[in-house]
């Protein structure tokens, strides 16, 4: 059964930084192309970054130069740097996995930023 778990969020003050990760298990993590995505109260889930398994990168626009995808397919792990944190970019961060029809969903973890 796949499984994606996602850890490292919590409460940081505005400026901080944070590291998220998510870990997987059970499938073939190189060939997926890994995203993270986040949904703040009454707004839809929105992708912040993407990242495929030959390790190109996508960002919203909202984070780039301040948050970094990364993944180490040795691990199964793929990471969400966010530094320069701001009280928007307070949201449930959920981990995704995809690759042709298949897809997959991680839990979520809160990130909440104080200004």
């Amino acid at each position: 059964q796949v499984q994606l778990v996602e850890s490292g969020g919590g409460l940081v003050q505005a400026g901080g930084s944070l590291r998220l990760s998510c870990a997987a298990s059970e499938f073939i993590f190189s060939i997926y192309a890994m995203g993270w995505y986040r949904q703040a109260p009454g707004k839809q889930r929105e992708l912040v970054a993407d990242i495929t398994g030959a390790g190109s990168t996508d960002y919203a626009d909202s984070v780039k130069g301040r948050f970094t995808i990364s993944r180490d397919n040795a691990k199964n792990t793929v990471y969400l740097q966010m530094n320069s944190l701001k009280p928007e970019d307070k949201a449930v961060y959920y981990c995704n996995a995809h690759w042709g029809n298949y897809e997959h969903w991680g839990q979520g973890t809160q990130v909440t930023v104080s200004s």
